[in-house]
C-alpha cells in the first residue's frame, strides 16, 4: 500500500510504557514531555504547510507569466503567418507580372530586331553608295535655289531619322535592361523577407514549445506541491488528534492506578476482616459480537482485526517497504477493534481511503493500531471501543488495487514510516 509522500522528519518512536507505570508525579513529567514533543511536531508540520503554500503561489506566478510569454509568442506568430501570407501572394502577383513583362521584352526585342535590320540595311546602302558622299551629290545635283532648300531639307528629314532610330532603339534598350533589373531586384527581395519570415516562424515555435515544456514542468510541481500540503495537513490531524488522545489517556490511566489503588486498599481490609469470602464474579465489558464473517475473539491483548487471507505481510516490496500487513476477502467482510481503545482518527485519506486510528493501553504499553482502505466507517473520533467490536467494512478506496484491509501496528503513539511488525504480537 503506498502511504502519501511526506518529507518530514519524525522523532524515533519512543513507547509511552514509561508513562503508565510510576507515581502520577512521574505519569505527569512524562506526559508533559511527550506531549511537548508532539507539539513541537506539529508547529515544525505547519511550518512546512506555510512553505509549501508560498512555494505554490510562486510556482502559481511562474505559470502566469509563462502563459503571457505563450500568449505574446501565439500574437507573434500569427502576425507573422499573416504576413507569410501576403509575401506568397505578392511573389504569385511579381510572377504573374513576370510573365506579363516577358510578353513586353519579347515585342521590345521584336522592335529591336527590325530596327537592326534596318540600320544595317541603312548602312550597306551607305556602303555600295558611298554613305554621306551621295547626301552632298543630291545638295549639288540642285537644279535651283529652291530645289537646293527641298533637297537639304530632305537630306536632314533622313539623318533625323537615322538619329531617332538609334535613339528609340538605345531607349528600348535601356528601358529593357531597367524593367528585366527590377522585376529580378523585387522578386529576389521579396523570397528574402519570405525566408526570413519562415525563419523567425520558426524561432517563434521553437520558443513556443519550450514554453509549454515549461508550463508542463510547472504544473506538476504545483501538482507535486498540492500532494505534499495535503499529506502534511494529514499529518497535523492525526497530530493533533494524537495529542488529545494522549491527554485523555494519560487522564484515564491516572484514574485507573488510583481506582486500583482503592480496590486494592479495600481487598486488604476484606481480607482482615474475613477469614474467607467468596469470590465476585468479575462484569468486564464483553466484546460487542461483530458480523458473523467476523473472527472469533481471541484471548490475550489483541485479536485478529478482520477475517481473509493475508495477501502481503510486513517488509520490502515492490522495490519499496510495505509497512503493514494486506488481508483480502470477498464479500461484506466486518474489521474489528484489534484490542480495547479510544478512537483518535476516523477520516478518509487521498491514500488510505477510509481509515481508522486507534490508541490502545495493553499493561502499561501503548499502542497503535490502524485499519486502512475500508468501505465504510462505523466508529467515530473520542469513541471508545471494544476488542472484536466492528469499526468498518473491508473495502477499496484510496490508493488501493482490490478489496482488502491494510493493517499497521505502532509501539507507542502513531509515528509515520515507524510502524513494526504485527505477527507475533497481533493474531493474524
Amino acid at each position: 500500500m503506498k502511504k502519501t509522500v511526506l518529507t518530514l522528519t519524525v522523532a524515533a518512536t519512543v513507547g509511552l510504557g514509561t508513562m503508565f507505570g510510576g507515581s502520577p508525579e512521574k505519569i505527569e513529567a512524562a506526559s508533559s514531555s511527550k506531549l511537548n514533543e508532539i507539539q513541537n511536531q506539529r508547529s515544525g508540520v505547519k511550518t512546512n504547510i506555510n512553505k509549501a503554500n508560498e512555494k505554490i503561489s510562486n510556482l502559481q506566478k511562474q505559470q502566469s507569466a509563462v502563459n503571457n510569454d505563450l500568449e505574446r509568442i501565439d500574437l507573434a506568430i500569427s502576425d507573422i503567418t499573416d504576413k507569410i501570407s501576403d509575401k506568397n501572394t505578392k511573389i504569385k502577383e511579381t510572377k504573374t507580372e513576370i510573365n506579363k513583362l516577358k510578353g513586353d521584352i519579347k515585342v521590345i526585342k521584336d522592335r529591336m530586331e527590325k530596327r537592326s535590320e534596318l540600320l544595317k540595311e541603312r548602312a550597306r546602302s551607305y556602303q555600295e553608295n558611298g554613305g554621306a558622299v551621295n547626301y552632298l551629290d543630291v545638295l549639288f545635283g540642285a537644279q535651283s535655289f529652291n530645289d537646293f532648300i527641298d533637297r537639304a531639307n530632305a537630306v536632314a528629314t533622313l539623318v533625323i531619322a537615322d538619329q531617332e532610330i538609334f535613339k528609340q532603339h538605345e531607349a528600348d534598350k535601356i528601358e529593357l535592361e531597367k524593367k528585366e533589373a527590377k522585376v529580378k531586384k523585387d522578386l529576389a527581395g521579396l523570397e528574402t523577407m519570405l525566408a526570413d519570415l519562415k525563419e523567425m516562424n520558426q524561432q517563434l515555435s521553437a520558443q513556443r514549445a519550450e514554453k509549454n515544456k515549461l508550463l508542463a514542468k510547472l504544473k506538476k510541481e504545483e501538482s507535486e506541491a498540492h500532494e505534499y500540503v495535503i499529506g502534511l495537513q494529514e499529518k497535523e490531524g492525526i497530530l493533533a488528534a494524537q495529542e488529545a488522545a494522549i491527554q485523555r489517556a494519560i487522564k484515564a490511566e491516572e484514574e485507573r492506578q488510583a481506582r486500583a489503588a482503592a480496590e486494592a486498599k479495600k481487598a486488604a481490609e476484606a481480607r482482615q476482616k474475613q477469614s474467607s469470602g467468596s469470590s465476585s464474579g468479575s462484569s468486564s465489558a464483553g466484546a460487542v459480537s461483530a458480523a458473523p464473517a467476523a473472527p472469533a475473539v481471541s484471548g490475550g491483548s489483541f485479536t485478529r482485526p478482520a477475517a481473509g487471507v493475508i495477501t502481503s505481510t510486513y517488509g520490502a516490496r515492490w522495490g519499496t517497504f510495505h509497512w503493514g500487513v494486506d488481508i483480502a476477502q470477498g464479500g461484506p467482510v466486518p474489521i474489528v477493534a484489534a484490542a480495547d481503545g479510544e478512537v483518535y482518527v476516523s477520516h478518509y485519506s487521498s491514500s488510505y481511503g477510509n481509515v481508522v486510528y486507534i490508541l490502545h493501553n495493553i499493561n502499561g504499553q501503548m499502542y497503535t493500531t490502524v485499519y486502512a482502505h475500508m468501505r465504510t466507517r462505523m466508529v467515530g473520533a473520542g469513541q471508545h471501543v471494544s476488542k472484536g467490536q466492528q469499526i468498518g467494512v473491508m473495502g477499496n478506496t484510496g490508493d488501493s488495487q482490490g478489496q482488502h484491509l491494510h493493517f499497521e501496528l505502532y509501539k507507542g503513539r502513531w509515528q509515520y514510516h515507524s510502524a513494526i511488525n504485527p505477527m507475533g504480537i497481533v493474531p493474524l
